[in-house]
């Protein structure tokens, strides 16, 4: 070989060996910042001028966006679960055991796992953990401030350390919820000495029930309120699901709903997401006092959103757009500045995603999509539609515009045109002049439900009735309420338009 080449070669070798040293060296470090119950339609920054978010504004400025971000349906009607179960595993709740999949995720590989065995991240864990201590000893070995249940009241409640796989004896965490995760994601980065990457998870409770934000926050929009949503109603049409009649979400306020009602639960929900928007800006900031903002990708989602108030409804167990939508904002080196997409997505994609990100090989057991080629302009989707099962009881598909929703157990369907219908208020599936779409999306559904499994059936010999059923006075008492929002909303200014006050005791959990 000549010379010239042979040192040629020999440079190449070394310069080649030289960047894939400096890739292994230099993985980003991954913060991934989780709210509860947050809706799609909550950040200022995204088009709602009526709420306050300073912080969530900057990170869309600062990064990329996407508009269109779906927790892809449940197993439960605690919505919160799957949906960490989807992120963690990277996989459809369909692909997930069948038994007690809230719980065990069979050989899944979970993304804080594989981050440290494949990458030699330190993975970290702050705030809620609700799918139980197995899963979470399949995933993390170090955290603080954990939480193990679902909810709590977010200004009385305990948690747990996690220290080398073990959990300390619970303590009163002495503070509000989204203050102390955030203290401990602040100290977290402060103490951070070393080269290590680290994947930091930080599981905020709000804006979940109780909507209980300090005062200062909810007065905020008590004094100059946000405009209930347009498709509010003050109960909805039809029998969607049993959780509409023996949900505890649908309990927290009677029925009928009012505007007056709705407006003060919506000025509450609004003071949670504007408290926790203030401590996520302190996470931001200790990225930047500790040198860490330019190596590090910051991730800002939710599980889910929420109804509050739209189609009569209160909770996360409908398939409708504001339950099943939720923020996205990633950003970090790599990530364009001010960008977004109205590709669909969803939450679980963030597992295949944070895996190139960090130049992770993705398992083969995942199903989610890579945002990655989205983020850097080589694409403008993954996916051309999304399948929306919730339990036995509800399913949606969505293609660009149009959305399909089946109710199999009442035999009930709905036809919603997106484009001019953002709101879900007209239902075209009796539409003539929509029928050839009404049948293209059935097959759509059929395409979705084959692929995953789907074991339910789409349609019942003997429906239920459609007729909406709502009884105040069965609604229970929550034990994390606390009681100003007992007394505000299971009696006194909010009592039932019967005069019967819902059941008292003992308090349910």
């Amino acid at each position: 070989m000549p010379k010239i080449i042979l040192a040629l070669f020999s440079t190449l070798v070394i310069h080649g060996a030289h960047l894939c040293w400096a890739e292994e060296n230099t993985r980003p470090n991954i913060v991934l910042l989780f709210a509860d119950d947050q809706r799609a339609d909550t950040i200022s920054g995204h088009g709602n001028p009526h709420i306050q978010t300073p912080n969530l504004d900057q990170l869309a400025r600062e990064g990329f966006s996407f508009r269109r971000n779906y927790c892809a349906g449940s197993f439960s009607g605690a919505v919160c679960v799957a949906s960490r179960a989807m992120l963690m595993t990277g996989q459809h709740w369909m692909n997930l055991p069948s038994q007690r999949p809230a719980s065990n995720w069979g050989d899944a590989i979970t993304l804080p796992t594989l981050l440290k065995s494949k990458a030699g991240y330190e993975s970290f864990i702050i705030g809620k953990w609700h799918n139980g201590r197995g899963t979470l000893n399949q995933s993390f070995s170090n955290g603080r401030s954990v939480y193990m249940g679902g909810m709590a009241n977010h200004a009385d409640f305990q948690v747990q350390d996690l220290v080398d796989g073990k959990l300390s004896p619970k303590r009163a965490a002495d503070g509000f919820s989204s203050t102390v995760f955030a203290d401990d994601a602040v100290e977290f980065i402060e103490d951070v000495k070393s080269d290590q990457p680290f994947f930091l998870y930080v599981a905020f409770m709000a804006p979940h029930d109780p909507r209980n934000p300090p005062e200062e926050y909810r007065e905020i929009y008590y004094q100059k309120r946000p405009p209930l949503p347009k498709n509010f109603l003050p109960v909805h049409p039809f029998q969607n699901a049993p959780q509409a009649t023996s949900g505890r979400d649908e309990g927290l306020a009677p029925w009928p709903r009012t505007r007056e009602m709705i407006s003060d639960q919506l000025c509450e929900y609004y003071g949670l997401v504007t408290h926790l928007d203030e401590q996520v800006g302190r996470v931001l900031q200790a990225l930047e006092d500790n040198g860490l903002a330019q190596d590090t990708i910051v991730i800002y989602t939710a599980d889910h959103g929420l109804a509050m108030g739209s189609h009569g409804l209160l909770g996360k167990q409908n398939i409708y757009e504001q339950s099943m939508r939720c923020p996205l904002i990633l950003r970090g080196p790599g990530v364009p500045r001010g960008k977004s997409s109205n590709a669909l997505t969803y939450v679980h994609d963030l597992y295949s995603t944070v895996c190139k990100f960090t130049n992770v090989e993705i398992p083969t057991s995942v199903d989610s999509q890579a945002l990655n080629s989205i983020i850097e302009g080589r694409h403008k989707t993954v996916r051309d539609s999304l399948f929306l099962p919730f339990q036995d009881n509800q399913r949606a598909v969505r293609n660009g515009n149009l959305k399909l929703h089946i109710y199999p157990q009442i035999n009930h369907s709905l036809l919603f045109d997106l484009a001019n219908d953002p709101h879900e208020l007209t239902n075209l599936a009796d539409d003539p002049a929509y029928q050839d779409e009404l049948v293209e999306m059935h097959v759509l559904m059929d395409e979705w439900r084959n692929r995953l499994g789907d074991p339910y059936p789409l349609s019942s010999q003997n429906p239920a009735s459609k007729i909406p059923r709502f009884d105040n006075s069965k609604r229970v008492l929550d034990v994390w309420q606390p009681k100003w929002i007992r007394d505000k909303y299971f009696g006194g200014r909010y009592q039932t338009n019967h005069g019967k006050s819902p059941k008292s005791g003992p308090l349910r959990k």
